[in-house]
């Protein structure tokens, strides 16, 4: 049952949050001392927990316990230990930040809070890994909970506090002989122990593996472990003997050396086992020996007495003293076989490695933690002596990890750019930093995000553009149908952070214009073939017959207004057949002075065609042009810069034709062209008039204008009639001197 604060009030201190407990003087100004600080946590914790029970069936109470003592000897300060209990009694309290800051303060508070909340993100994802219904996969999930635990470790103590708390529950279900639930164990594996490799705590890391695969494989550690007892004092007794050996001869050449049999751990025998099919025999550490000297030149000088007293495998060498490892470990590995009767015998690996090495891989990030009672604050409100910069330590002992999960530079801090929240079956997505529902709509599904109509996160409801924070569980309003809201792109309403999903909204909208423009096209044609009689003609074939690759395709540039519908006319209805019927189009060698005056063109080497100047390029002279023989229906002229035309070239290459402008007849009435031209301009009350002002003085006559204003500028589009695309240059210039016009030019 949760505490609420005020059940902790006196009648005389209606202010006091905390009466029941002593506070000293300093908890006034909220900076409580750091005297005695894990006595008073746990009499704080006890009323609260002692007796309540995890899902494990331990006490917690006892867990909490248990943590501490993990935590001292990971090198963990008084004050740490203390937040061990502090983390379970946070549950307990309906206003854990409030109360526990006052006793504690916001540092300790803080804590407690964020890895409660990293407790319950955990819980939850581990119960979606076991419905396998995570569409990404296991792994996938395994690498997201990852990435979510350090996303959570600002402070790195919450790293350390989880770490500790598996590896006591794992050691609960040990002692108490009941098997740890598979996805606990997993998680232990794929999740705590890779975790605790990058830190370098390699006690932890080394436990944790063997009692997760204890868990997971429990008759092939059954195994193992047999194995290694039956030669447990065989194999003790030569180390030993190699053991004194090392040490007193190193001693003997000046090297101050402790020399240690190593242990190795039943699940990295397996390993190597099974990723070098070898049997138990073969793997090389089983035996295997540590050297400790003082600093790094004993190293190298007990490497080469090692070397020239026993036969070394050149392929098992790894000097990571030179080149380390990426969570900073550092040491000399070799492997070498003592000679026994002039033979090679069994293989044993050394370490040789300093003091500071040692420490640093035995601890790893605890060895450099410097949290004291008192001191400066570092990073992130942790307690560090003296000038020690805490962010720096931090950031380096991750470097590895942050590299691996964000790609990120050195420089930057973890994960300042991604937050990680929480589906409603806990599924773990990613989102950059200031996303909102509407970004996790998208990132969940595309269609989920288009019709994302309202949100809830942590089970209230939100307007859709709240910035998320890491570990929120957010669930979608959706409607059945529909599409996303303009408004969405626009940046000073704050709906979308991520390019990808504004990337999305912006190709539905430009679908529907296309969509638009395809129903446009098609009532068209379908208003043709109902005139013609012709509504039996399938639609995929009249677009094949026409060029086109679907009946979707005609229709787009027939309702662009590219395509004219006579050309379907013509196909309906095909002119007399040509004298030679194998052939589509009669093309005859004409003499030279033969001409088809029908538009004023002059087909050269062609007569007797009808043409028609194409509607998307709307050629005028003196544009050179280009004739395409087009299926039934004479010669399409285009503008040889005609997008479609370089289309159509390409694809049906003997269809081109050449033609040229026809020059007009004498006394006769010059013909006129309808061409568009396009305007930009900055938007203001009057600028049609004056732009239509300019046409008319220049006596060119406007038949069509189209126009489309957004924020601000305008975008016009005019179809005037012309005899000569050489004046009309002439008047665009004319045109653009127009005050806010800032282009015009022929489309």
């Amino acid at each position: 049952m949760k505490r609420d604060s005020s059940s902790l009030q006196t009648a005389h201190s209606p202010d006091s949050a905390v009466a029941d407990y002593p506070l000293s003087a300093a908890t006034a100004d909220r900076t409580p001392v750091m005297e005695n600080m894990l006595a008073r946590a746990r009499a704080f914790a006890e009323p609260l927990i002692a007796d309540e029970k995890l899902d494990t069936g331990e006490n917690t109470l006892a867990h909490a316990d248990a943590v501490a003592a993990i935590v001292a000897k990971m090198g963990g300060s008084e004050a740490m230990q203390a937040a061990s209990y502090l983390v379970y009694a946070c549950q307990h309290l309906n206003r854990p930040q409030e109360v526990i800051a006052k006793v504690f303060g916001d540092n300790f508070a803080a804590l407690a809070v964020e890895t409660t909340k990293l407790v319950r993100v955990q819980e939850q994802a581990r119960s979606a890994s076991q419905g396998h219904h995570l569409s990404e996969g296991a792994g996938a999930q395994t690498e997201n909970v990852r990435k979510m635990l350090l996303a959570f470790s600002r402070d790195l103590r919450v790293v350390m506090l989880r770490l500790a708390s598996r590896l006591q529950t794992l050691r609960h279900a040990a002692a108490s002989k009941q098997p740890a639930p598979e996805s606990v164990a997993r998680e232990s594996l794929q999740v705590f122990a890779p975790l605790a490799n990058r830190l370098g705590i390699w006690q932890v890391k080394w436990e944790i593996e063997d009692l997760s695969f204890r868990f997971l494989e429990p008759e092939t550690y059954k195994l193992i472990a047999r194995l290694l007892d039956e030669k447990r004092v065989e194999r003790e007794g030569h180390v030993e003997q190699l053991r004194s050996q090392l040490e007193s001869e190193l001693q003997a050449e000046g090297v101050r050396a402790i020399v240690q049999g190593r242990p190795k751990n039943i699940y990295s025998i397996v390993k190597k086992m099974r990723g070098k099919s070898l049997d138990f025999a073969q793997v090389f550490d089983i035996l295997a020996l540590r050297v400790v000297v003082p600093d790094v030149k004993d190293c190298y000088a007990a490497l080469a007495w090692v070397h020239s007293h026993f036969l070394p495998i050149d392929e098992e060498f790894d000097d990571y003293i030179a080149r380390p490892k990426p969570n900073g470990y550092q040491s000399l590995h070799t492997v070498v076989r003592e000679m026994v009767d002039g033979k090679p015998g069994k293989p044993i690996e050394i370490q040789i490695r300093t003091e500071e090495m040692h420490d640093h891989a035995e601890h790893g990030v605890a060895a450099h933690w410097a949290y004291k009672e008192a001191g400066h604050k570092g990073y992130a409100g942790v307690w560090a002596s003296g000038e020690y910069d805490a962010k720096i330590a931090v950031l380096r002992q991750l470097l590895a990890w942050e590299r691996d999960l964000s790609g990120g530079s050195q420089g930057q801090g973890l994960f300042d750019d991604r937050i990680y929240v929480l589906t409603p079956d806990a599924a773990i997505v990613e989102l950059p930093q200031g996303a909102t529902p509407v970004d996790f709509a998208y990132t969940v599904h595309t269609t989920l995000g288009h019709r994302c109509r309202g949100a809830r996160v942590d089970g209230a409801m939100v307007p859709l553009n709240t910035p998320l924070s890491n570990g929120q569980t957010v669930e979608i309003i959706a409607a059945k149908e529909g599409g996303p809201s303009r408004d969405w792109l626009n940046a000073e309403l704050g709906y979308l952070a991520s390019h990808r999903a504004r990337a999305k909204v912006r190709a539905w909208f430009n679908a529907q214009i296309t969509h638009e423009t395809v129903a446009r096209g098609r009532e068209a044609v379908e208003k043709l073939l109902q005139r013609e009689g012709k509504t039996s003609t399938r639609l995929e074939d009249l677009a094949s017959q026409l060029g086109f690759k679907s009946a979707d395709h005609l229709f787009e540039v027939v309702g662009k207004d590219e395509f004219s519908l006579r050309n379907i006319e013509m196909l309906l209805r095909p002119p007399e057949p040509a004298p030679n019927p194998d052939d589509g189009v009669q093309i005859k060698k004409p003499r030279a002075s033969e001409k088809s005056g029908k538009g004023g063109v002059l087909v050269v080497g062609v007569s007797s065609l009808m043409t028609q100047l194409a509607k998307c390029c709307k050629p005028a002279p003196p544009d050179p042009i280009s004739g395409f023989v087009t299926r039934g229906h004479g010669v399409s002229v285009h503008r040889t810069d005609c997008s479609n035309f370089r289309t159509m070239a390409a694809r049906d290459g003997e269809r081109v034709i050449d033609v040229e402008w026809g020059a007009a007849k004498k006394g006769g009435e010059a013909p006129v062209y309808a061409v568009d031209v396009a305007v930009e301009a900055a938007d203001r009350q009057g600028l049609l008039r004056d732009i239509s002002d300019v046409f008319a003085r220049e006596k060119m006559n406007v038949i069509g204008v189209q126009t489309q204003s957004v924020k601000g500028t305008a975008w016009m589009t005019f179809t005037v009639e012309i005899t000569d695309a050489a004046r009309l240059t002439q008047v665009l210039g004319i045109v653009t001197a127009v005050a806010g016009v800032r282009s015009a030019r022929r489309r």
